[in-house]
């Protein structure tokens, strides 16, 4: 009995040795590994992902999970917590912002086809239709608020002092109004649902297309630039990792650009500048 007792410990002792070398982690260790959790906010990103990206993962052998956070802030979090590997939903502009809010350290590895911001409206067919007094939705967040004054400073509404930094910009920065209109600082996500109590909305391309608003029934939209095309962002202590890496050459690849370009959902979206376009 005692010869017994003493060999089992071993045994285990071996055994759990064996499980800690290369190649033999237990099958549900490996299958944690090749899951992905990949953030997103309501918009057209999960879909960009599920036709183009996923397939290619697949056959790689990783298996997809899509969350959905309500807000950029939350997505940001979860990737820094390493709750997720990454978040499709921001910009450049809008990342920089939020490490230097937070110190934190995530970084953007390849950007992806995004709606530019436009104005909307239910109650005007055209911009000439605009009064004084008219009442104009746009961002709260200062980065997305520059956005949408733009806008309106390009249909001839208003005039914006230049300002470089555009997480600084405020209503105080509007030193003309000609056209009389009221500002009306909404949430991002609230704007599309303000259309009915509102002349116009300035509404962020992902938030008016998973409302069902088309690129094609804006009164304007944002003439966008490369600092603003959202992108796939990473905590930077995972940015050449081999799940990076696989993401990005995925997102690259000729059959993401085929399944983008095949589509017609995606007409009017500002692509990287890795379409070659």
């Amino acid at each position: 009995m005692r010869r017994v007792a003493a060999a089992f410990p071993f045994a285990a002792i071996a055994a759990f040795a064996m499980l800690m070398l290369p190649g033999f982690a237990s099958a549900a260790n490996d299958d944690a590994q090749r899951t992905l959790r990949i953030g997103f906010v309501p918009g057209p990103y999960a879909d960009e992902f599920r036709e183009g990206v996923e397939p290619q993962l697949v056959r790689k052998g990783y298996k997809i999970k899509y969350v959905e956070f309500r807000t950029g802030l939350e997505a940001n979090q979860a990737v820094y917590s390493g709750e997720i590997a990454a978040d499709v939903m921001q910009h450049e502009v809008y990342l920089k912002s939020y490490n230097d809010r937070n110190g934190t350290d995530l970084v953007g590895v390849v950007q992806v086809p995004t709606p530019p911001m436009g104005l909307y409206s239910t109650k005007h067919r055209t911009l000439a239709d605009v009064k004084s007094g008219a009442t104009v939705a746009v961002p709260n967040d200062p980065v997305n608020l520059e956005r949408a004054l733009k806008i309106l400073q390009r249909i001839g509404w208003i005039r914006i002092r230049p300002n470089p930094n555009p997480v600084d910009v405020t209503e105080r920065d509007l030193i003309a109004n000609p056209a009389g209109i009221r500002i009306v600082p909404l949430e991002n996500a609230q704007a599309p649902r303000a259309l009915d109590d509102v002349d116009y909305a300035a509404i962020q391309g992902n938030f008016a297309i998973s409302s069902g608003h088309r690129l094609t029934e804006a009164l304007a939209l944002e003439q966008m630039t490369s600092p603003y095309v959202n992108q796939v962002v990473v905590k930077a202590t995972n940015r050449n990792s081999r799940t990076t890496t696989d993401i990005v050459e995925a997102y690259r690849s000729d059959a993401f650009r085929s399944a983008i370009l095949g589509n017609h959902v995606y007409d009017g979206f500002r692509l990287p500048d890795y379409f070659g376009h």
